[in-house]
């Protein structure tokens, strides 16, 4: 199964940090929250990556074309022009990293990897937000639902776009985009999806949040997975200082692997 991950945004809201590189790329204890989110579905046996990228894109294409020479000891013969990984130090992924568009809104960037998909079902997340979500677990509820779409389902304090997901229902009843939280759920990313979910994409200014996922909730065909444990967007610098010192603690519970 693919993973899908959204790291095509500008990251207005960090500034600070992503004035020089894409959001996804600020670390965490040192790696990359990208990295962090990959760590996660790798723990899970789910190791083939397509990032969807777009502002500052050739930063992530750097990060991965450096990677394993960084983490691995290598001997340099300059005498005979060879290179020799004595130890590889990375993990066994295969990295598709894809230029969306510097302008391309969710929905539009997710069309855009359409052609690396498959007809498959695939997993999609963003690239800057980390949970110790049971990926098994959300896969197997998606697969009883049998839905085109699972959202994964958080609660968490306002400013998100929040969804309706009554007691006992699994299917999400209504979908709204920024509005204040009342103690709704809200979406955490981490979804499973059916190919079909393209036909709900019209062109790149496409918001998924918005029209795709209002459809589909509409039709009756996104399923909501409960997550009570943590989750974290770092969609702040204050966020981005909050999960720093959760790992510096060492209470990283989204540290799965």
């Amino acid at each position: 199964m693919k993973v899908v991950i959204l790291a095509g945004g500008f990251g207005t809201r960090i500034a600070e940090e992503s004035g020089t590189r894409p959001k996804p790329m600020v670390e965490i204890g040192g790696h990359p929250i990208l990295w962090h989110v990959m760590k996660i579905y790798s723990a899970y046996g789910i190791k083939d990556f397509i990032i969807c990228a777009g502002y500052k894109s050739e930063v992530i294409k750097n990060f991965f074309a450096n990677y394993l020479l960084q983490k691995s000891d290598i001997t340099f013969d300059t005498k005979n022009g060879t290179t020799t990984i004595e130890r590889n130090g990375v993990e066994d992924w295969k990295v598709t990293v894809v230029d969306t568009g510097q302008d391309s809104m969710t929905g539009g960037r997710l069309a855009r990897v359409k052609k690396y998909i498959g007809n498959e079902t695939f997993m999609m997340t963003y690239g800057d937000g980390v949970g110790d979500i049971n990926i098994k677990e959300l896969i197997d509820f998606h697969k009883k639902e049998g839905v085109l779409a699972t959202v994964t389902a958080v609660k968490t304090p306002g400013r998100f776009g929040a969804f309706i997901l009554d007691p006992g229902q699994t299917k999400v009843q209504h979908f709204r985009e920024k509005e204040s939280d009342d103690g709704t759920r809200i979406n955490a990313g981490f979804f499973v999806l059916e190919p079909e979910v393209f036909n709900y994409i019209k062109d790149d200014q496409t918001v998924w949040e918005q029209e795709p996922l209002q459809q589909l909730s509409k039709e009756g065909k996104l399923a909501g997975f409960r997550h009570n444990g943590f989750w974290q967007p770092m969609d702040s610098l204050r966020d981005k200082n909050l999960l720093e010192e959760i790992w510096g603690k060492g209470n990283a519970s989204w540290k799965v692997w």
